[in-house]
């Protein structure tokens, strides 16, 4: 069997053996934090822009967007895709390199608003889309990454995983959504190397393409089942020829929507833990930024490469930008949605820090990338004093988790900065409830 066909199975599979309740639990998380990631989403330039694009979609259909508003199937999957990384808010399954969320449940809740299944379905077909599409990733590997954007790329897979699932799509037919999704994905880093608008659109165009494939396939549609592996397909031509065997032995036993990563700064997840490090060297010696003479980061490469910028001048750069990150954190006490007004972005407190900053790759911490995200701070005082600390993990890994307390709290402040608390408040509580909904036909 083709890589393809062997996904394909393997997710129909899991669809016919009971889903434990707490990898359910795992899922009414993913989709909390989705939220919480897309409702400040919506408020973005690109987002807003992108609503003017597709407007003649908008308004008609039976799926709707974050906030309510009606839309084709297709659209409100790229719209609400864009919505849920635009902000920086998204989750990640760090051994594939990649944010699973904002493809996958932005196209598993269009498609299951069109077909109108139940929040139990819904939840199923988010399991299939993060179990799916993180494999592929893993296989992938740090060589696709070196390149490409895997939110764009392996979202795409999500997506369709998702849109297949709530399309209750047979193995042959999902197989062939596979096998077509893989030829639309897309998402080049040099997107985000520079000032622009178009990263948030990677993974919209992934929860498009993910639905449009299974649409296809549903009309009759096939793909080339051996595009994974092929000679010419998507190992080779994205990535370093790698293995696709054993791809599925783990799955229905081993959930990866249970080990995700949940933000707990807004920005690229890959400068947390050196914010982490530095707030706890801040908090364990009672440090005052103003007396920090130099501040030396080690970490691994694709932070730097990444997290590039050396002197932002807009939000789209702070938001890549490590320096800028580390030094918010320590002046002002965290890294939040505040972090990217006009007003903190030209903070002379941080640009000042910034400027007593170095940073460089830890060959030991790049070898243990992605596994392990990790930084380690050398912070030298006015007084002479020097200071070091280890971050091995970030707040939000799976070994170092953020409580559901913590996930509401962090739901709360962010849906509160789009929507009224009394209506984040009633939302969350029907994701906390979603394997009750009779369907997923409701809005704000």
């Amino acid at each position: 069997m083709y890589a393809t066909e062997l996904l394909a199975r393997g997710a129909v599979e899991l669809l016919d053996r009971p889903i434990p309740d707490p990898v359910m639990h795992h899922a009414r998380r993913a989709v909390i934090d989705w939220y919480a990631a897309a409702l400040p989403g919506t408020q973005t330039e690109p987002v807003r822009l992108l609503e003017l694009a597709v407007s003649d979609d908008l308004d008609r259909g039976r799926a709707k967007l974050v906030l309510g508003r009606k839309a084709t199937t297709r659209t409100a999957a790229l719209v609400n895709g864009a919505a849920a990384h635009a902000a920086e808010l998204d989750d990640s399954f760090r051994d594939a390199m990649y944010h699973p969320g904002a493809a996958t449940i932005a196209a598993a809740l269009a498609t299951a608003q069109e077909a109108g299944i139940s929040g139990a379905a819904f939840l199923r077909s988010v399991i299939v889309g993060y179990e799916l599409s993180t494999r592929i990733g893993m296989v992938m590997g740090r060589a696709h990454y070196r390149y490409w954007h895997n939110t764009g790329t392996i979202g795409a897979f999500g997506a369709a995983a998702a849109a297949a699932t709530a399309y209750q799509l047979n193995v042959s037919a999902f197989a062939h959504a596979l096998a077509t999704v893989a030829t639309f994905s897309a998402g080049l880093q040099q997107a985000f190397r520079m000032d622009s608008m178009s990263k948030p659109l990677h993974p919209g165009r992934a929860a498009e393409a993910g639905v449009l494939a299974a649409q296809l396939v549903r009309r009759g549609v096939t793909g080339s089942l051996n595009i994974l592996e092929g000679e010419t397909g998507l190992g080779q031509a994205m990535s370093d020829g790698p293995s696709w065997s054993g791809i599925t032995d783990t799955c229905g036993s081993d959930f990866h929507i249970t080990r995700l990563t949940v933000k707990n700064h807004v920005g690229c997840g890959h400068v947390f833990p050196a914010i982490d490090g530095a707030l706890t060297l801040k908090r364990q010696y009672d440090v005052d930024p103003a007396d920090i003479r130099h501040l030396h980061i080690e970490t691994y490469q694709p932070a730097l490469a990444i997290a590039c910028h050396e002197s932002p001048q807009t939000a789209n750069e702070a938001r890549f930008s490590l320096k800028y990150m580390v030094a918010t954190a320590l002046v002002h006490g965290d890294v939040r949605l505040n972090a990217y007004s006009p007003e903190r972005i030209g903070c002379p407190e941080t640009r000042a820090l910034m400027g007593r900053m170095t940073a460089a790759v830890s060959p030991e911490l790049d070898k243990r990338f992605p596994q392990e995200r990790a930084a380690n701070i050398v912070c030298e005082l006015k007084n002479g004093q020097r200071l070091t600390y280890l971050q091995p993990m970030r707040k939000g890994d799976p070994e170092l988790p953020l409580t559901d307390q913590e996930l509401e709290e962090k739901f709360m402040e962010l849906a509160v900065s789009t929507i009224s608390s009394e209506r984040a408040t009633q939302l969350l509580e029907t994701l906390w409830n979603l394997q009750c909904k009779e369907t997923v036909d409701w809005a704000l």
